[in-house]
């Protein structure tokens, strides 16, 4: 198949030197005039953010040089046109399918940048020309964006996500989505210095603090708790005690050979690499200390925890080796063994898997090659939890960053399947979603959300993204701050070493960096 894109010359950009399709796909640029300028000094300030905010690292956003702008239109007939232009659509062209991305339904990279001037990533949307019938609709995630250049990249990367699925001809239910066309509220050269400013006290804040600090809470409740409610509200939380420099996250609760233990992350901050740890509770609370169970050269978290066929496993995240790997348990709760690898060459995240209809399915937050980690959802089913895993025919499920990634292990409430969701809409785990599945299948998926659940005054603190339970005991995770010292305000002993002093100084700090993100940030 060949597919040519249409790009504005007075706007070229990296990616279009090497548009991200697959080998099944040829493609070729048609350089095209649209007699709109670009915004003015919009090169500089992204060589700006290259230099400062990215560390010279290049991105899909940057600047195609003159060399790279040399038409690249064959005289191959093709069979599919991108239109990535606001200009009017060729009436010479005689392309099958004409396809043009909108970005808060509108056209070109000049919509993109003023939804995120504005202040958010836009909806995008594949729509084909000229009936304007949606094909595909998706909203990114921003964690991993860095200035407006790096907001960019992370919606041309989504939006080759998008494609991909629209000329592998993959069906799918569109996710729902609104957005409000607003005016552009800041100037680029004022979004570009803010993330400039933003980086400078990040990096102030990061010396001062832990960030992010994530801690594990729990109780126990006699009713069905969160998913009764659809909120936090009940007996009240309690936390698992962490040390200064350790955070804990991604709790998964488990009884087995009649011990009850909470398995979670242990980031160490000082090496920045996770293991897997786990503590026993009583039916009063933890019981003893913490203790290591799983630990590999490469970063461990969300150890996912599944019975099979008389035995335990755990599938912990081990995304930065692009496999699903699963662990055999041979003395519980302190000692694992590597068993086999679900699936290679994924990049996928929070592994959860949900047995439904005879038939297992594996949920994840599929990176894609690049954009952001918590937008995008990968479904697998096997008939037995070892294999063979084959991908669901609509892959990627979705794109949307309000309740792709998983948060847990999934429910069956009334004999309907449900399971919680991230929320990023203010930022990675910035809040869970209660979603129902009303379908799965292995070529049909289609689920709701119900319930959206954010820390508050019953949870205090900045984030909140994993919901689990065993038994009576349910438990979640959030941020909070964690300083990594008292300051010496003065030579008052008292005040020098005072909690409450380093709080308020870094709460002041932290409230800065909520303005000038638009959200909770840490």
């Amino acid at each position: 198949m060949i597919v040519e894109f249409r790009c504005d010359i007075d706007r070229p950009r990296f990616w279009m030197s090497r548009p991200a399709l697959s080998d099944e796909f040829s493609t070729q640029i048609a350089w095209t005039e649209t007699g709109t300028a670009p915004l003015a000094g919009l090169d500089a300030l992204f060589e700006l953010e290259r230099i400062l905010l990215r560390k010279g690292v290049t991105c899909f956003a940057d600047t195609l040089k003159d060399a790279g702008r040399k038409p690249r239109r064959t005289d191959r007939k093709p069979d599919v046109v991108v239109d990535f232009t606001s200009a009017s659509r060729d009436p010479l062209c005689r392309a099958p399918l004409y396809l043009r991305p909108l970005y808060n339904g509108a056209a070109g990279e000049d919509a993109a940048l003023a939804a995120i001037l504005a202040g958010d990533l836009p909806v995008i949307e594949i729509v084909k020309e000229p009936d304007g019938a949606v094909l595909n609709r998706g909203l990114p995630s921003s964690e991993v964006a860095v200035g407006l250049s790096g907001s960019l990249d992370t919606v041309i990367a989504r939006t080759m996500t998008l494609l991909r699925k629209v000329l592998s001809g993959k069906s799918g239910t569109l996710p729902p989505m609104t957005y409000q066309p607003g005016p552009v509220v800041r100037r680029p050269v004022s979004y570009v210095l803010g993330g400039v400013a933003h980086s400078i006290m990040m990096e102030i804040y990061r010396l001062c603090c832990y960030a992010p600090h994530w801690h594990v809470g729990w109780r126990y409740t006699d009713d069905a708790g969160v998913w009764k409610s659809g909120n936090l509200s009940g007996p009240r939380w309690q936390t698992i005690s962490d040390p200064r420099h350790r955070f804990y996250a991604d709790p998964f609760p488990v009884t087995w050979k009649g011990k009850t233990c909470v398995f979670f992350e242990d980031l160490d901050h000082r090496v920045g690499k996770g293991i897997i740890s786990a503590v026993e509770f009583d039916g009063v609370g933890p019981k003893g200390e913490v203790f290591p169970v799983l630990e590999e050269p490469w970063h461990l978290s969300y150890p996912f925890l599944i019975e099979h066929d008389g035995d335990l496993w755990m599938i912990p995240e081990s995304s930065q080796r692009r496999d699903v790997a699963l662990y055999k348990c041979v003395r519980f709760p302190d000692r694992w063994e590597r068993h086999s690898t679900l699936l290679s060459g994924f990049e996928l995240s929070d592994a959860t898997i949900t047995r439904h209809n005879g038939m297992n399915y594996l949920f994840g937050a599929w990176r894609d090659g690049a954009g952001g980690y918590s937008d995008t959802l990968a479904i697998f089913y096997a008939k037995d939890l070892l294999g063979p895993w084959l991908p669901h025919a609509s892959n990627p499920i979705i794109v949307d960053r309000t309740s792709a990634r998983p948060a847990g292990n999934f429910v069956t409430i009334d004999g309907k399947l449900w399971r919680p969701v991230q929320n990023c809409t203010d930022g990675y785990g910035a809040a869970l979603g209660l979603a129902e599945i009303v379908e799965l299948t292995p070529t049909t998926f289609r689920q709701i959300i119900r319930h959206s659940i954010r820390p508050g005054p019953l949870w205090p603190g900045r984030k909140l993204h994993t919901l689990n339970r065993c038994g009576r005991l349910e438990v979640i995770d959030g941020t909070r701050i964690q300083p990594k010292f008292a300051f010496p305000l003065s030579r008052d002993r008292s005040v020098r070493n005072s909690p409450r002093a380093t709080q308020e100084i870094v709460q002041t700090l932290s409230d800065a960096l909520d303005v000038q993100h638009g959200g909770p940030f840490l």
